[in-house]
């Protein structure tokens, strides 16, 4: 008998951690824009100034299209140049050793979507992991897992917005959201890892959306 209210004690927490879990989701997409806004999103082009290492600046511009294709580039010295991207078929990444943008055949293209965007029909689980605190806010912990990856989203309590997110190898945190037409997206972005490599902060002046990006914007 007690080997089974056990069993159904974990049952049922289960099954509460997994609403709450979608309900934080669900709140956080609502409150940004919708469900039906962020898939009426067809392209992004962020533009603003990353800073890499203590203070090396420079002008940054992302540009991003349904399913996955994404390109970005620096400005150096008055040079536009990209950096990084995936062109629907290929991924390229600077090789600064080199000094050229070079082919990477296991380079993996993320979706245009946000994972939590339609998790459920994507294969995740979601299971909500009590509050934590983000510098001074408290924030609902959520994880998604999907077959061994698992991504940490920490959401404001208040406000739902998606203040952190941790991945495998690196640590995003979100802030300054405004909207941008429908939707509300963070115009403050800084990355960290382990290896503190490739960190950077990224501040944005410019976001526009549904831009018609000449045919040749993802090539190579």
């Amino acid at each position: 008998m007690k080997k089974i209210f056990l069993v159904l004690l974990m049952t049922i927490n289960s099954i509460v951690s997994a609403q709450t879990a979608k309900e934080i989701i669900d709140k956080n997409i609502e409150l940004t824009g919708g469900l039906t806004n962020w898939k009426l999103l067809n392209s992004v082009l962020l533009q603003g100034k990353v800073t890499l290492g203590v203070n090396d600046e420079y002008p940054i511009k992302i540009y991003q299209q349904r399913p996955n294709l994404t390109k970005t580039t620096i400005t150096i010295g008055k040079k536009e140049t990209a950096v990084e991207g995936y062109d629907g078929t290929k991924g390229y990444a600077m090789n600064y050793a080199a000094n050229k943008i070079q082919e990477y055949p296991n380079y993996m293209a993320e979706s245009f979507d946000n994972d939590f965007i339609d998790w459920e029909n994507k294969g995740f689980e979601a299971k909500y992991l009590g509050k934590e605190k983000v510098g001074d806010i408290y924030c609902h912990k959520v994880e998604l897992t999907k077959n061994v990856n698992k991504t940490l989203y920490f959401f404001d309590s208040k406000t739902y917005m998606l203040l952190k997110e941790i991945k495998k190898d690196e640590t995003l945190l979100y802030s300054d959201y405004k909207m941008v037409g429908a939707v509300m997206m963070p115009y403050r972005i800084e990355s960290s890892s382990p290896k503190k490599d490739s960190d950077f902060v990224m501040m944005l002046n410019k976001i526009e959306t549904n831009k018609v990006f000449p045919v040749n914007t993802f090539k190579f």
